[in-house]
């Protein structure tokens, strides 16, 4: 770790939200989403365009890494059952939207989508058909590799898959096994290789740093291997260890996770590795070949930050089906119910199982521009600032020059009327932008390493 990053964590608070939405997720509150629910529905008829997210909470193994909402299951009884009540889901937003809504992003997560049989995957897909219109729409499904068998990817071909995202996290075997998830890189090897024979065209892997026994070596022998695999993208996570918002992570003992100074040089030495590979660092954690749509996006200004990472959608209305999906649209968020049986009792009964959410104010949105601009592009134009928000955004214009004048650990400066985090800061760029975060509650809130 340099002495720079080194000064800063020990000085700074170095946990701080990951900034995939602002506010941030944990400050939704319970009854916000029914009530919002009119609105939302009236942006998504209005929207020329629609992203759609789909859960799949089911998993056939227990990743003790994992921090998605998901449960283990050994049988697929239960997914066929939730299949019958996504189905039910799908159909109440049918009898609200009359006219077939454009999609243009599909992202199937979970959990695993890719334990779906292809009849489920058939059902599902006729459903969405009926209710929007997807027939140009980048479709993107998680894939766990060991799922995936004779007449997996032709079933996700026929569903519409034009991207795959496939979880690696580490190919090290003492790693694998101490966070639960074996998985050979031959078989990883194998299914990259049937996707491109069946046309897929661009494959994403991610991996994690900050596990348990990873060594900078192990790690270091990881990417390569990821790099061999020659993906158009690469997530690179940092792991966040939060037991006690995920008990299974308990099983991970805190004793064999590297220190910060380990997170961050192993960080920094993966993404070194990939940008001396030909990769183009996207943001805090993504990196893509330049052909790719993230690099386009990033050298036309059009990259934005959402639940899934980074993102080259701009689609105004985001639709999350499935429990605990997240809805987005220029007057709030909205969650659906987390728990399984909630989630279906609501849908059962006729309703749309929002329960969580928040209305935006003007001055959330302004700041959630500024927040989304240092994590995409590390820094922002007060001028652009003043155009988009008018008069409303002088005090923050004022707020931002402030920061920038008693920054003592030069971590960003204004400079012809951009603030921005200087290069040595840009890991720790979370930081930065937690300070223009008005709902920040460190004392209350407990939040992810920021590296």
């Amino acid at each position: 770790m340099s002495d720079f990053a080194r000064r800063i964590l020990t000085r700074q608070d170095s946990t701080v939200p990951r900034y995939t939405s602002y506010p941030p997720a944990n400050h939704f509150a319970a009854g916000e989403g029914a009530k919002l629910e009119s609105a939302f529905v009236d942006a998504a008829r209005d929207a020329d365009a629609i992203s759609l997210y789909i859960h799949i909470p089911f998993c056939d193994r227990l990743c003790w890494f994992c921090g998605c909402h998901t449960k283990h299951t050994l049988r697929y009884e239960p997914v066929k059952a939730y299949i019958d009540v996504l189905l039910q889901e799908i159909a109440l937003w049918r009898e609200r939207l009359p006219l077939r809504a454009r999609i243009s992003k599909l992202h199937l997560g979970g959990g695993s989508p890719s334990l779906l049989t292809r009849d489920d995957l058939r059902r599902l897909k006729a459903a969405l058909d009926q209710t929007f219109t997807m027939a140009d729409a980048e479709i993107s499904i998680e894939i766990d590799p060991t799922d995936i068998k004779d007449g997996s990817i032709a079933a996700l071909m026929e569903f519409g898959l034009t991207r795959a995202s496939l979880g690696v996290q580490d190919f090290d075997p003492a790693v694998q096994k101490a966070i639960n998830r074996l998985q050979s890189y031959e078989d990883t090897a194998r299914v990259v290789g049937e996707l491109r024979a069946h046309g897929v065209a661009s494959v994403n892997i991610d991996a994690l740093y900050g596990l348990p026994l990873q060594t900078e070596e192990r790690l270091r022998n990881t990417i390569a291997q990821v790099i061999s695999l020659k993906p158009e993208r690469v997530a690179l996570f940092g792991y966040a260890h939060v037991p006690w918002m995920k008990p299974h992570q308990k099983l991970i003992p805190e004793d064999e996770l590297p220190d910060n100074a380990a997170r961050f040089d192993n960080a920094r030495m993966a993404a070194q590795m990939l940008v001396a590979s030909g990769y183009e660092a996207i943001g805090i954690d993504h990196f893509a070949l330049p052909q790719d749509g993230l690099a386009v996006a990033v050298h036309d200004g059009r990259l934005h930050r959402n639940f899934q990472g980074y993102t080259d959608d701009d689609a105004p209305v985001l639709i999350g089906l499935g429990p605990s999906s997240i809805g987005r649209f220029h007057g709030g968020y909205l969650q659906n119910e987390v728990a399984t049986g909630q989630y279906t009792a609501r849908v059962s009964a006729g309703g749309l199982p929002l329960a969580r959410g928040l209305a935006l104010t003007d001055d959330d949105r302004m700041r959630g521009w500024v927040i989304e601009r240092l994590m995409c592009d590390y820094a922002f134009s007060l001028e652009e600032l003043r155009q988009r928000f008018g008069e409303a955004a002088d005090d923050l214009v004022d707020f931002a020059q402030q920061i920038a004048a008693f920054d003592r650990d030069g971590l960003c400066h204004i400079a012809c009327g951009l603030f921005s985090v200087t290069p040595e800061a840009w890991p720790l760029v979370r930081i930065v932008a937690s300070r223009f975060d008005a709902w920040l509650d460190v004392g209350t809130r407990r939040y992810s390493k920021a590296v």
